[in-house]
């Protein structure tokens, strides 16, 4: 069976942005709710763009160490919002809301063991970036997928300077659950490159097709 590689186009500011992705074949979208990112938007500016999606794209709010009171207000403007949590959140932190949510780790610092992965026990899926730990990604850096230990017992989604060009021999290292994109795809910070966007996507389904 052909793997089928799923693609987060994160940084999402703009619905037409929203609209190219989901055109090209994106499966989940990310929304940043972190004041200090040059990608910030509003819950209630991501609810306007996320009303133009279809229902089959996954909604993916991003956190960096927020007050739980920001978190809540978030899903409770954005129903079926999934949370990823970019900072040093504890796995208490992480599940005290009772969704789904994303927790990702920043390889900076190397990998984590196994043990502090395990913590996390309803995490649904390990996101993997380059940033240091409790950084916000989308740095456009690549990190060596060689410090990937890929005994997870969670869906791997890699992120970290992907764009058109590395992004097909990405899939055929590390063979992630998902691909996630921000940079890699834009013109300016939280500005989508529409020829990127389909270049991106035209590659992951390309590898996957090409895949056994």
């Amino acid at each position: 069976m052909n793997q089928i590689t799923r693609v987060k186009i994160c940084g999402i500011t703009r619905t037409e942005d929203a609209l190219a992705s989901e055109q090209y074949g994106a499966d989940a979208l990310g929304f940043v709710f972190v004041k200090a990112s040059k990608r910030f938007i509003e819950p209630d500016a991501a609810k306007t763009i996320i009303e133009q999606i279809g229902p089959f794209i996954t909604r993916v709010g991003l956190f960096l160490e927020a007050p739980a009171s920001e978190i809540e207000q978030a899903l409770s403007i954005i129903p079926g919002l999934m949370p990823q949590f970019h900072g040093r959140e504890t796995p208490e932190e992480c599940e005290r809301y009772g969704v789904p949510y994303i927790k990702a780790i920043g390889l900076g610092a190397g990998m984590p063991s196994a043990d502090e992965l395990a913590a996390y026990k309803n995490a649904c899926a390990f996101l993997f970036d380059s940033n240091e730990p409790g950084k916000l990604g989308g740095t456009g850096h690549v990190f060596d997928w060689q410090k990937l230990d890929q005994n997870v017992d969670r869906p791997i989604i890699l992120a970290g300077g992907l764009n058109p060009d590395n992004v097909a021999g990405a899939i055929e290292q590390i063979r992630p659950y998902a691909i996630d994109v921000s940079s890699g795809v834009e013109a300016a910070k939280g500005v989508k490159d529409h020829a990127a966007l389909r270049a991106f996507l035209a590659k992951v389904h390309q590898v996957d097709a090409n895949s056994c």
